[in-house]
């Protein structure tokens, strides 16, 4: 989904492990995890190889995320605590931060907090698990190491930070899928730029 690995590039299980500081047992189970999310091809004799994708791949992925996120937000509008949105405060202040320090690792830890936290919020435990999963294949590095990106997160979590403190769920989903479609745009484009659409 970053564009390191281009469809069509063979991966080689010896090289892969090396780069990562592994043995090969768990780059071929890795693969194989791959291989069954439709990520990676097993092309016999030959190898895995990454799988071909499109701007309606990252448009459907979007869309799912965002339909959950959504749904999440919305719930967490209703039950969430003044202490749950002092802390969501406390988490934003931590992602501005790390985003005026152009930290892309501390950026990307903080918007897992940030996002966990609101999913905690909502009591929806299996909902909060389907979004991780659909989340994890997404270049969080990207985005972390975006300072345009940032200043329009800060201002989002600010706004949906706001929107909690008057349990307005409208505005709260609003300002999420707002966030989603801005992320798909922003792949999207980096994508158009490294001409890896098939």
């Amino acid at each position: 989904m970053s564009g390191s690995l281009r469809p069509g590039t063979f991966i080689r299980l010896d090289e892969t492990a090396a780069e990562l500081g592994v043995s090969i047992t768990p780059v071929r189970e890795a693969l194989r995890t791959l291989r069954g999310e439709g990520m990676v091809q097993l092309e016999p004799h030959r190898g895995h190889v990454v799988s071909p994708f499109t701007r309606g791949d990252i448009e459907d992925l979007f869309w799912l995320q965002a339909t959950i996120a959504t749904q999440l937000v919305r719930s967490a509008a209703a039950r969430i605590t003044d202490e749950q949105i002092d802390d969501l405060e406390r988490l934003a202040a931590e992602s501005a931060r790390a985003i005026d320090q152009d930290s892309p690792e501390a950026v990307a830890s903080a918007e897992f907090a940030f996002r966990r936290a609101v999913n905690l919020a909502a009591g929806r435990t299996k909902l909060a698990w389907f979004l991780l999963h659909a989340t994890r294949y997404l270049p969080s590095r990207i985005y972390a190491g975006d300072r345009q990106w940032g200043a329009v997160a800060v201002a989002n979590h600010r706004a949906l930070v706001a929107a909690f403190r008057r349990r307005d769920g409208d505005e709260a989903v609003r300002l999420t899928r707002e966030q989603f479609e801005d992320g798909a745009r922003r792949l999207t484009a980096r994508l158009d730029e490294l001409g890896l659409w098939t």
